[in-house]
């Protein structure tokens, strides 16, 4: 395997350590955060009923006789019930969106920041990024950790900034050209959104300075990373994080790609079967659990991300020690269970990028009209395809069906439409209409 890009290490010391330091390292900031939460009501009861010492705490091993945290505990605890220090001490505030309620806040002490910094320029400088790049970030800013995150590591690394913010393709576009943007900062469907734009207006052809894409936010797929690569002619890499935990930074690709580098002196990983809340063998399929042992405003223990990946065994070439997850293939909570199979919307985008003559927008739609759930996906046709014949459309359709069936083990119907037809994103996309009414029943 050779890596995709040349690039260095941010902070080699840490990033490189034996692993057996790392874990002695590891326990005794486990010992700290949970001297660190003791006075926090929600961990101060549970440590007392179990017992629960900061002196009690002797190795990583030892994360596993502490409490899970939830969203729901954090909703339950809105909005500061967690926070571990003062508040002067804080001096920022992030969330979620708040969607479907109220948002679940984070708190931010100067540390935190410093430390957050850093770790977003680990993974900017493992894709290639260096000082005098300069980088356009095409995310929301606002409570979103995402926009304000990658802003203060691309500064923290040396690159300069160019804060767009989501939307308006058309002014992103005229950014990119007119400033020689080298790297680029969104979501994996915004930036398929702008890859086919690049495409159609024909930049693609050399015609821009963009280099590099860091992409995170929602799931994505290895085949719609080589379709946007493919379009656009820039290299794209992905990075995970959330805001209850940090925000981007907990996890990054190197330049070998072969997985999202967890930086493990700041965060114990777990990964757990998300009903037996036990450990999943080595390599399987299972919830993400993460413990933040360098934060001190807001430091969760044990919390539980609904985000499904594993993690990946062996030696990484770049040099780089930390353990590796693979990419976030769903999440728990928007599995669908249709006919009593589990389904992740992930699933469907796979089958559809493996079918020649489609794009990778669609829509799902679920239905119970009597007794058994219906699925119609609505699924884009390529330009070429869209001009062909009724034969070769209906050919088409039997494919992408086919194609679902083999991923999903479920028979879907097939909608096919024109070209430009679906609604693009702008920040995450949202694949599934659920019109099965199951609250009711």
């Amino acid at each position: 395997m050779k890596p995709v890009i040349d690039s260095f290490i941010w902070q080699p010391e840490a990033e490189t350590m034996v692993p057996s330091d790392r874990r002695k390292l590891q326990a005794v900031r486990l010992r700290d955060t949970v001297a660190r939460v003791s006075h926090v009501p929600f961990y101060k009861k549970i440590f007392a009923e179990r017992k629960i010492t900061p002196d009690s705490i002797r190795t990583v091993d030892d994360v596993r006789r502490l409490p899970f945290t939830t969203k729901a505990d954090l909703r339950e605890n809105y909005p500061l019930g967690f926070l571990a220090v003062q508040k002067d001490q804080v001096i920022r505030y992030h969330g979620s969106s708040g969607t479907t309620g109220k948002p679940t806040f984070v708190a931010y002490s100067r540390n935190d920041v410093v430390m957050w910094s850093d770790l977003v320029a680990r993974f900017l400088t493992a894709c290639g990024m260096k000082p005098g790049h300069t980088v356009q970030i095409s995310f929301g800013y606002g409570l979103f950790t995402g926009g304000f995150g990658l802003h203060y590591g691309i500064e923290r690394l040396g690159a300069s900034v160019i804060p767009v913010g989501s939307g308006n393709t058309a002014k992103q576009m005229m950014v990119m050209q007119d400033m020689a943007v080298d790297g680029l900062i969104c979501t994996p469907s915004y930036a398929l959104k702008l890859a086919d734009t690049i495409r159609d207006t024909g930049l693609s052809d050399g015609k821009l300075n963009l280099k590099f894409a860091q992409l995170g936010g929602e799931p994505w797929t290895e085949d719609m990373r080589r379709a946007i690569e493919e379009r656009a002619g820039f290299l794209c890499f992905n990075n995970y994080g959330l805001s209850e935990v940090l925000g981007p930074g907990v996890s990054g690709e190197c330049a070998y790609r072969n997985g999202m580098h967890i930086q493990e002196d700041h965060f114990i990983v777990e990964v757990i079967d998300p009903e037996t809340l036990e450990p999943v063998p080595e390599g399987e399929y299972g919830e993400l659990v993460f413990t933040a042992i360098t934060k001190e405003a807001f430091p969760l223990i044990r919390y539980r991300t609904r985000d499904i990946a594993r993690l990946i065994p062996g030696a990484c070439p770049c040099g780089r020690t930390t353990i590796r997850h693979g990419r976030i293939t769903g999440r728990t909570d928007d599995m669908l269970i249709i006919r009593g199979v589990n389904v992740y919307p992930s699933q469907v985008e796979e089958a559809l990028l493996k079918v020649e003559g489609t794009t990778p927008h669609y829509q799902i739609e679920l239905t119970r009209p009597e007794a058994l759930d219906e699925v119609t996906v609505s699924v884009e046709m390529s330009p070429a395809i869209f001009s062909d014949s009724m034969t070769d459309m209906l050919e088409l359709k039997k494919r992408i069906h086919h194609a679902i069936q083999s991923v999903t083990g479920l028979s879907m119907d097939i909608n096919l439409v024109s070209p430009q037809t679906l609604e693009r994103f702008d920040g995450k996309a949202k694949r599934v209409t659920d019109r099965r009414n199951l609250n009711r029943e």
